[in-house]
């Protein structure tokens, strides 16, 4: 038994066509409108190759002006870190309690689009605005201090936890609300049965998400004197003698971001696929506090 030749033969082969032109102009087309844009933007910020050359020279110099850091000042830096806490814990319960029927009001699925279109808008205007910008807003009428950067951050938590939370009661399923329906459920039973329980656990995932956002937001608010420890960072940073100071706050800062989004990660981790992370410092945090441990099955003795 021979094998037979798979080789095609030459007289039959197809030419590859060539490739059409307005492909090749297309692709030049998407460079140069990517390109310009670029090269505009860096002339209007006045980006050149000397300053790019520089940059690396001068962070060092400010990096070596912070070390060895100077922890004199740290309890007055944890105070402020606290006070940045306080500031993105309470923006983002106003977040979540306002945002969450409002998602409802602008989910497609269940409510009429004479009303989802004014709720989307006025969510949308809403993330028109920085915390920043809002923040200089209410500094005029709430004075300097964190009262304006909460309701700075809450305010632009809810549009953003609106639209993801709306979005997350768009793709539920719909098959329980179709079967409370068919059993004779109201309209807030469909809602409260068959709704909530699909999408609160990805929701509460997105409230920590916009936890640890809001942190280093607050952060930056301090800058304009809308509570936390911006200013203190800031401050120390403008005369070089403060420089080991501000190493020192900046230290602690980041330590104390990375420990939240560790433990916010890990939850969100737990609440999303039922399963904690895998990562060492999740089973540190699982083991002191007592999370990893299975359920006792000993029999109580009455």
């Amino acid at each position: 038994m021979t094998v037979p030749d798979l080789v095609p033969d030459a007289t039959h082969d197809i030419e590859r066509p060539p490739e059409p032109k307005f492909t090749k102009w297309l692709r030049w087309i998407v460079l140069i409108a990517l390109v310009l844009p670029l090269m505009w933007s860096a002339a209007g910020l006045e980006i050149s190759p000397s300053r790019i050359w520089k940059a690396p020279g001068q962070i060092l110099t400010l990096l070596g002006g912070m070390f060895p850091p100077d922890w004199t000042g740290t309890p007055k830096t944890l105070e402020l870190i606290l006070e940045s806490l306080y500031v993105a814990w309470i923006g983002t319960i106003i977040g979540a309690t306002l945002s969450f029927p409002l998602a409802f009001l602008a989910a497609t699925n269940v409510a009429p689009r004479w009303i989802t279109l004014p709720v989307r808008s006025f969510l949308s205007a809403i993330r028109a605005f920085p915390e920043l910008v809002l923040a200089i807003m209410f500094i005029p009428a709430f004075g300097l201090g964190p009262f304006a950067g909460t309701l700075a951050i809450g305010l632009h938590s809810i549009g953003t936890l609106g639209k993801l939370s709306s979005e997350v009661i768009e793709g539920v399923d719909d098959g329980p609300i179709e079967a409370i329906k068919a059993s004779g459920g109201t309209f807030f039973q469909q809602m409260r049965f068959g709704v909530v329980p699909q999408a609160l656990p990805t929701i509460v995932a997105y409230w920590l998400y916009r936890f640890e956002i809001n942190i280093r937001a607050s952060a930056v608010l301090g800058v304009i004197g809308a509570g936390g420890v911006g200013a203190e960072i800031v401050g120390r940073l403008r005369f070089r003698g403060d420089w080991p100071k501000a190493g020192a706050v900046l230290i602690l800062t980041v330590l104390t971001v990375l420990l939240i989004d560790t433990a916010s990660s890990s939850i969100r981790r737990r609440i999303i696929t039922g399963h904690s992370s895998a990562s060492r410092p999740a089973k540190w945090m699982s083991a002191l506090l007592g999370a990893g441990k299975p359920p006792s099955t000993d029999l109580i003795e009455t």
